[in-house]
This record gives C-alpha cells, structure tokens and sequence, in this order.
C-alpha cells in the first residue's frame, strides 16, 4: 500500500493509553507520514475526554494532522490503512472482577492469566471481531494491528472465526523485556539483538539471542536473571515503574532457574509460582485498584486540564516510546521492509513438535504481503508440556464461546494450571457468569 501518507484509527480511543500511542504516532511522522488520525470508542464520554485534550494537542503541534473522534462506525473505519486496536471491553470495573472474583476461591486474580484471564477473553472476542469486521466492512484493504488482550485468546478467536482477514496479533510484554535484556549488555536498543523465542502469548521463552555482530548475548544475561531476574534493567530504563511490576521483574529470577537454558516471560510467574501470587495478593486491593487509583487518575486528570486550559503546553503527556514497534509493523507493511517481529500465528509446523493449529509466539519475517514464519525447530519437553496445556485452555475457552457452551468453560478452567481443582473451577465460572451477564453470550 505504497503511498505519501496514511490513515490510522485507534480502536479504543478512550483509553488511558491512547494520548501516549497519539503522540508516538506524531514523533515518528518522519519515519511514517500521516494525514489522518481518528479515534474510536464505543464510549462516548470517556473517549471525548482524551479526544479533547489530544485534539488540542494537535493543533498545536501538528495541525497539519486531520484528527477526529467518533462512535459510528462508518466514520471510523472509511477510508483507512491501519486499524491500531486496544479495547477493554467492561473497562477497569470488570478487570477488578476479574481479579477479585478467583482471589476469593484461593485462586490468582490477574488480568490475562488463569480465570481472570478467560472471563477477559470471552468478553473480548466479540469486540474484536466486531471491529475487525468494521474495518473489512468500509476500508478492505486496510490492516489491523491488534493488541487487545487476552492476546491469546483472541488471536485463536480471530484463527478460527476470521481465518482470512488482514490482522495480525502483536503484543507489547516481549519488547518491553527485549530492551531491558539489551540494557544488561551494554545496548542502546533491542533493535541491535536479534532472536529466537517460542510459546504461546504471555507464556514463552527465549532460547537464542545475538548482538548484530553474531555474538552470543544469553551467557551475560543468564547471570542478571539468576541474579535479579529482569529487574538490573528497572532503575534507568523506567523510573516510574509500579511496585507490583517491580515484584514481577524481579520474581523472574526464580522463573529462570526452574530451566536456566532459557529466559522467560515474567508472565510465567503466574503459572509456575500460583501459590506466591495468591499469598502476595490483597483481595481488596488488586492490581486494577491499582491502575484505577494510579495511571486512570494521573491521564484524565491531565486531559481535564488541558481542556479547561484550553492548551496542551506543559501538559506533561508523553510519547509512548516503547510502542514505536507499531509504526516499525506498519512500515514493514506499508513499505515491505521485512523486518522481524514476534507474531501471534498460527503453528503449521514452525514448532516442529508442537499443536500445528496452536496460535504461537514466534519471530516472523512482515512485508506487504503479511508475515512469513522463522521455524524455532522442536521445543524441549518441559516447555511443550506446559504448552499443550495453556494451549488446551486457550482453543476450549473459543469453543466456550462459540457454542455457547457452560462444560467447555467449566473444562478451560480446570485445566489451567492456577486452579487446583475442578470444583473451585466450577465455583469461580459461576460467579464470574453473573459478573459478566451483559458481556458474555449465553451458556447452556
């Protein structure tokens, strides 16, 4: 799609990250040129919130940017080239629930792991594919740069229900970890690393890593991990790092050592140390308390000033730095760079030893005409075993949700890994059920 300059719209234009993507966008125009920006929510008086205060920002510091905000869908998605979506669907009320809800029962709250990780998912689906269809709908050559989550969940969903449609499913943890891994070894950017890395979303490893000169970069960052885990990398990288990430970047170390020929997602915490995660957790007070006192707060009250000011300068916004891996993802489409990212795709033999139909994580090569796979070979047993089960949890939560079906559920949650047994499973599906009545399609 070759052309002078592009049009974007963020799907999930009320969110508290969408200022930070805003203005990544305009930081990187030289790189990739814009002529439209429009914002989309299906939350009208949250979304005009930071609509505002971005449409002030950019008239004064890009006028030449068309930017708008709406909540029709034929407004939005009309003559575009990218879709940047994430949604939250029931927003940070029913994150809480999410949390909350399995913390009750013993069981670990988090936001896209265990049971708080498929209530998300099943409200999820549908709003993915609902813009996805949107945009197939009014812009059919555009592309969707998806990262939504639960990633995995709706990646399998999109597989299953959308086979053929122009998304592709990214997520943002393994550049966040790729840059502080290249910060234990004297890099400036993880852009100066390449390499090899396996699993499935929120649930994988990394098995090789190189500098650009061939150099083996795993022995020095296996002696930070067995150290401190992630957390050498905190103090210059992110000073304004929350202090339950803190725990999870350090708690890494102890990931890494039950198999210290890898480095790991700090996701796995929450498969591979449940029982930690539920005694360091407060059940009155979870990470989405956390976000909603914290990051909620400090963005819309920024936005309010900015329009009562009516002037963005010294607004204190920020361009999210670490998200200009999408407008490298653009650009690789756009203008068929064929650079690497870690995609979300499925299987098809690129783990040789593994579910071909399985959604995976792995590095791909992305140019004009998509993605082509980099084979990572056959995984270790240990690894695969873990796999083959998230993954189960994965395709029985989109069976769950396709069928309408109450045992398919019940079967995604008992066997995930965080959940002791099928009766305490049984027990959070129903509870969660009457959380998510108004999100979640009927189960029989």
């Amino acid at each position: 799609m070759p052309k002078q300059n592009y049009a974007i719209t963020v799907a999930g234009g009320g969110s508290t990250f969408t200022p930070g993507i805003a203005l990544m966008l305009l930081e990187e125009m030289d790189r990739f040129p814009i002529r439209k920006i429009t914002f989309y929510d299906n939350d009208a008086d949250r979304q005009e919130i930071v609509a505002k205060a971005c449409e002030i920002y950019f008239k004064e510091n890009a006028p030449e940017v068309e930017f708008g905000y709406t909540t029709d869908p034929a407004v939005a998605f009309t003559d575009i080239d990218f879709v940047l979506a994430h949604i939250r669907v029931g927003k940070y009320a029913m994150r809480e629930l999410d949390e909350k809800i399995p913390l009750k029962y013993g069981v670990l709250g988090q936001e896209t792991c265990g049971p708080g990780g498929i209530a998300y998912g099943m409200r999820s689906i549908g709003g993915v594919l609902e813009i996805l269809d949107y945009m197939e709908t009014y812009s059919p050559d555009a592309w969707m740069l998806n990262y939504s989550n639960p990633a995995a969940i709706v990646a399998e969903a999109t597989r299953r229900l959308r086979p053929d449609s122009k998304i592709l499913n990214i997520c943002d943890m393994p550049i966040d970890l790729e840059e502080k891994m290249a910060h234990m070894v004297g890099l400036k950017s993880r852009k100066e690393m390449q390499v090899g890395y396996y699993g499935l979303n929120h649930f994988g490893w990394w098995h090789k890593i190189y500098d650009s000169q061939g150099n083996d970069l795993m022995p020095e960052i296996k002696e930070h991990m067995a150290k401190n885990g992630f957390a050498d990398a905190i103090s210059d990288t992110n000073q304004h790092v929350d202090e339950s990430w803190k725990h999870t970047f350090q708690k890494a170390r102890d990931v890494y050592a039950v198999d210290p020929e890898t480095i790991p997602n700090t996701y796995l915490k929450y498969y591979l140390f449940p029982d930690y995660v539920v005694r360091e957790s407060n059940p009155e007070y979870t990470r989405a308390n956390e976000v909603m006192e914290g990051r909620e707060k400090m963005v819309f009250g920024a936005c309010k000033e900015v329009i009562e000011k009516g002037t963005a300068a010294d607004c204190g916004f920020e361009a999210d730095a670490h998200a200009t891996y999408i407008v490298d993802l653009a650009r690789a489409i756009a203008e068929n760079t064929m650079e690497r990212f870690l995609l979300i795709v499925p299987n098809e033999g690129a783990l040789e030893n593994f579910d071909s139909t399985a959604m995976v994580e792995i590095p791909c090569i992305v140019g004009s005409r998509g993605y082509e796979k980099i084979c990572q070979g056959a995984i270790p047993q240990f690894q695969k075993g873990l796999m083959e089960q998230q993954v189960s949890v994965e395709k029985l939560t989109v069976e769950a949700w396709i069928e309408g079906s109450y045992q398919k559920l019940w079967q995604a949650l008992t066997l995930s890994r965080t959940i002791p047994s099928a009766s305490i499973a049984k027990n959070i599906l129903d509870d969660l059920i009457q959380a998510n009545k108004d999100y979640w399609p009927v189960l029989s």
